[in-house]
């Protein structure tokens, strides 16, 4: 069988089941969106401190080490701060956006907010 036939018995399967399953997209993409809210809270500021602890034990590591060895030491030390960085930023600046895109309670297209 052709890709063709297998992708396009895979998109009926697919969309047979999101039928069956009874519920509308637009509940399905606002569950979808809660839970990706949800992991960034929990994930990421967890995910930040343990980079930024990483990037000091990096740092100090490479303190004793060669010429070589510090300025590779350096620079993942630094990227790892960065990061930790973009990091804290995706989890102030996440859920504002999800609410802007996907609406707010009472906004009339979602019943609730994205990001509580």
């Amino acid at each position: 069988m052709n890709k063709l036939g297998i992708f396009l018995i895979a998109v009926i399967l697919i969309s047979s089941v999101a039928v069956a399953q009874g519920s509308s997209p637009l509940s399905r993409v606002s569950l979808a969106m809660k839970e990706l809210c949800k992991g960034l809270k929990d994930l990421l500021p967890v995910a930040a401190m343990l980079m930024i602890v990483i990037a000091g034990v990096i740092y100090a590591a490479g303190q004793v080490m060669g010429a070589e060895t510090r300025a590779r030491a350096n620079v993942w030390a630094t990227a790892a701060l960065t990061g930790a960085l973009i990091a804290v930023l995706i989890y102030a600046i996440a859920p504002p956006v999800l609410n802007t895109i996907y609406g707010t309670p009472g906004s009339g297209n979602i019943e609730a907010a994205i990001c509580d």
